[in-house]
């Protein structure tokens, strides 16, 4: 793309600051531990992405690990000096100014193994001595992210992240390829810390949420389908996982891409959509089923076994309503509690809420989220009114809010 060379708009963003991306980490102090893997040239960027959750992050450095990142560099992007040797602060111990989660990111061969060996050689070994004792006595959430070569990958290796797993550290998977433990994403990375600091009560709590299109189909390659793009889904999905639920998302083919550590499965079809609805629910034994997906309401009468020839004609197509899911699934496990989704085009804000009412007493739900096709903000922002029997109807403005707002709600029910 061609630059005029103009200069970029004033900001009213300090140069050290960073562009929140959420709140789940505010006031929230994670002690970050950079070994020595090539891996630590990312640290800075995994530096403020932690940041841009609202976390303060003290980092700490091994002089091996400050070989392949700049301790300047993290100490522009963390706000905070490094520590990298003992002084008389003993740092290693934070008493002072508690950690409230360790990340030790990227974990080398050697810090793993003598940190399961109880080894405290150098300030980030020391300082994780004394997080697996607060782990061990308080609970305090240590995380490790290997990252080495694949031939560094042996028995003795295992048997200590297991060592580590069973004290209770949780060790985040490396990306495996070309032979390699790869370090893990960023994103992964700081989804972790903000999975293992969750105080919700929706922390174990198994749902199913769905999401996107369930296309049906004319010919063998032909799909009547809809617009939806499963992002709200995906949004609910990410913060109730936060929060600590055991999440199973089912997504419609052509929806937004979920980020990895999301358990999701992609449906093809109506039909596909209906069986792996079931079989989840009763599978996963969900406690609450939140329902976004856009679902078929008709269906070709005959789908053509080939493929239809494109000749100037007329063809006339004749459509029949699908089964009714959403009822099968209260018939079939009346325990599950249910969070439909309410969508109408044409109708004013008076016409939504009345079918809203009439849709939660019919269905007997303790929550339904309601909306309509013309009920967009200028900046294309969703809007979205969560009725909960009892209480007047809550307007809510974007997919994180609605999803914050919606969990939130699910939350005082639990």
């Amino acid at each position: 793309m061609a630059w005029n060379f103009e200069p970029p708009q004033a900001s009213s963003l300090q140069d050290r600051e960073v562009l929140k991306h959420g709140n789940h980490l505010e006031g929230k102090r994670i002690g970050l531990m950079i070994t020595g893997s090539i891996a630590a040239y990312r640290c800075p960027d995994l530096v403020r992405d932690l940041r841009r959750e609202g976390a303060e992050v003290q980092v700490y450095a091994t002089r091996e690990g400050l070989r392949y990142v700049s301790k300047d560099a993290l100490e522009w992007c963390s706000l905070n000096p490094v520590i990298d040797h003992f002084s008389p602060d003993a740092e290693h111990l934070f008493d002072q100014k508690p950690l409230d989660a360790f990340l030790v990111a990227p974990a080398s061969y050697s810090v793993i193994n003598k940190t399961a060996m109880g080894l405290a050689d150098s300030v980030v070994t020391s300082t994780l001595a004394s997080a697996l004792g607060r782990c061990e006595r308080e609970g305090t959430p240590v995380l490790i992210a290997p990252a080495m070569h694949g031939s560094m990958h042996n028995s003795l290796l295992k048997e200590n992240l297991k060592r580590l797993h069973d004290m209770g550290v949780f060790i985040i998977p490396p990306r495996q390829s070309h032979g390699k433990n790869n370090l893990a994403s960023a994103e992964i990375m700081v989804a972790e810390v903000i999975r293992s600091l969750t105080q919700s009560p929706l922390k174990g709590c198994r749902m199913l949420i769905t999401g996107g299109p369930t296309p049906v189909p004319l010919d063998r390659i032909r799909r009547i389908t809809t617009k939806f793009s499963g992002g709200l889904s995906i949004e609910i999905s990410r913060e109730a996982w936060f929060r600590g639920a055991e999440v199973k998302l089912i997504l419609g083919r052509g929806s937004l891409q979920p980020p990895s550590y999301l358990d999701s499965l992609e449906i093809a079809d109506f039909h596909q959509y209906r069986k792996s609805l079931l079989d989840t629910i009763e599978e996963h034994q969900a406690e609450w089923g939140i329902f976004t997906a856009a679902v078929a309401d008709y269906e070709p009468e005959e789908v053509y076994e080939g493929k239809w020839q494109s000749l100037d004609q007329e063809k006339i197509l004749k459509l029949v309503p699908t089964s009714k899911v959403i009822q099968e699934v209260k018939e079939r496990f009346p325990q599950l509690n249910q969070v439909p989704f309410k969508y109408e085009e044409g109708v004013d804000h008076e016409e939504l809420m009345e079918i809203a009412r009439e849709r939660m007493e019919s269905g007997s739900h303790r929550l339904l989220v309601a909306n309509r096709g013309n009920e967009f903000l200028d900046s294309g922002e969703q809007v979205a009114w969560i009725l909960t029997s009892g209480s007047n109807p809550e307007k809510v403005v974007g997919k994180k809010q609605i999803a914050s707002a919606l969990l939130d709600r699910i939350e005082s029910l639990v």
